[in-house]
């Protein structure tokens, strides 16, 4: 856990959350960067997190940008990590787990994501994630309310109770085709799998393709019921 200070009261948060709630992702950024110099923005390469970088670097072209590389990310992952790279030479920071796939099988058996994905999830995403949070006081996600029934109440500004920051959720109250149109419009590189039923992307292992009519995160952690890797509480 971190042991960050917060420097927003809950009360500041809150208030800041609902003053926000009808501005554009732009004002929300605006207003991060403004607050808190020590920020970063956590980017999956998702549709989310691509907009967002658009977004980030026309606002603040060094702000930092890391990502979680768990060793097992699929080829078209990196291949729009490069394209991003390209376009915006971004402030890119990789953070990477601290056991390799081989370290990990010999601690924990092979194929843990089939045995333990909590565990996985916890060595390869969650570890490294606050990791990356522990020196910072406030992140950027690309989180939206109708990703999932967990993030149906996030706030555009929240307080983060796992990692006692800051959070900003610049496009929580966005719509899918509120993404598609922005990266349509501002020719944002995309994750190829996009177009192949793939809405959440995560690791190999653990993503599939959703089939028509269900859930989009329902390719995520398949017949299990987890839904969420631990990042966002």
């Amino acid at each position: 856990m971190s042991t960050n200070t917060l420097r927003l009261t809950a009360e500041e948060v809150n208030k800041l959350n609902e003053e926000y709630l009808g501005k554009s992702p732009q004002e929300i950024l605006r207003l991060a960067f403004d607050t808190f110099g020590n920020i970063a923005f956590a980017c999956s390469f998702g549709a989310e997190d691509v907009a967002l970088v658009d977004m980030i670097v026309k606002i603040k072209p060094d702000a930092k940008i890391f990502y979680l590389d768990t060793d097992v990310l699929f080829d078209e992952t990196y291949l729009v990590r490069d394209q991003i790279l390209a376009k915006y030479s971004a402030n890119l920071i990789k953070y990477s787990p601290l056991l390799t796939l081989e370290e990990q099988a010999e601690q924990h058996g092979d194929n843990l994501w089939a045995t333990d994905a909590n565990a996985c999830c916890n060595i390869r995403k969650v570890e490294p994630l606050t990791r990356a949070l522990s020196t910072l006081d406030a992140w950027i996600t690309g989180i939206r309310r109708e990703q999932a029934p967990t993030r149906a109440n996030a706030g555009v500004i929240e307080v983060d109770q796992k990692f006692n920051l800051i959070k900003f959720n610049p496009i929580a109250l966005w719509s899918d085709k509120d993404v598609w149109n922005y990266m349509a419009d501002n020719e944002v590189p995309y994750n190829k799998l996009h177009d192949q039923g793939y809405p959440s992307i995560g690791c190999i292992h653990c993503t599939r393709a959703v089939k028509p009519g269900e859930d989009p995160r329902a390719g995520r952690w398949a017949d299990q019921s987890k839904t969420e890797c631990g990042l966002h509480k």
